[in-house]
């Protein structure tokens, strides 16, 4: 068995004295592992870091297999992490998040919207990328939130709060006598907003984290009795110092 394709790496672990087992995110493979021999090398430990883009070879006797991947750099990319915290926090959060996809099951979608996510973490839009970022891996999960339409009214117009029980987006008026049981949805999180832009406070930002978090808490992390990644707290804590500068 053998294929190749471009992937970040999301992290390694030691397996034996001189190899590495390497996870990366792939657009055809999905989340996938393999042993690069040799991976603790001075020659390979460059390549090997975290966030790095790689070309990867993959080989095994079975599909089912761990297999070996043979790497080749194509961006260093952990150097630039390791001179912004902020991005270098951002970049471990959604790492953790990719680990709680299936291993081996692909989605291009899902690859293309990290590696963005990726891309605008040095940036001022980095907060809103995590945040969309979450909101979409838990339709991939299978815990979609329906933020297109009022649950109680029909209507798509001013809606600023979910219900924590259903994941349903509620309008300004249907939401108001019960605005203290509510959780307030941030503009840019809506589902008619695919890209992140324009400028959020800070208080939007800690929205948009409580948001996401409730139902990730709720569907994936307690579920599997998964702690949320500590990353997390510290990017919310990092952006939301930063916005509100």
């Amino acid at each position: 068995m053998e294929w190749a394709d471009d992937g970040i790496i999301l992290g390694t672990r030691r397996h034996g004295e001189t190899s590495l087992i390497v996870e990366a995110l792939t657009p055809a493979r999905g989340r996938h592992l393999g042993i690069v021999k040799g991976g603790r090398s001075r020659r390979m430990r460059g390549t090997l870091q975290p966030g790095n883009r790689v070309r990867l070879v993959w080989r095994a006797r079975l599909e089912d297999h761990l297999g070996t991947y043979q790497v080749e750099p194509l961006e260093d990319r952990a150097a630039e992490l390791i001179e912004n915290r902020a991005a270098l926090a951002g970049f471990m959060t959604i790492a953790a998040h990719a680990r709680l996809l299936p291993e081996r099951e692909p989605s291009a979608d899902l690859f293309e919207h990290f590696a963005a996510t990726y891309d605008l973490l040095p940036g001022a839009l980095g907060a809103q990328a995590v945040a969309m970022f979450e909101r979409d891996l838990l339709t991939a999960l299978g815990f979609g939130l329906d933020l297109d339409v009022c649950a109680a009214t029909g209507t798509r117009d001013n809606l600023i709060f979910v219900s924590p029980k259903t994941g349903r987006a509620v309008s300004a008026e249907a939401g108001a006598p019960y605005r203290e049981k509510l959780l307030p949805l941030p503009a840019f999180l809506r589902s008619d907003m695919p890209e992140p832009g324009g400028s959020t406070s800070a208080d939007e930002i800690a929205d948009a984290y409580r948001l996401t978090g409730h139902f990730l808490l709720r569907h994936v992390w307690l579920p599997r009795n998964v702690a949320p990644p500590a990353e997390r707290e510290r990017y919310i804590t990092q952006v939301t110092r930063i916005t509100s500068a």
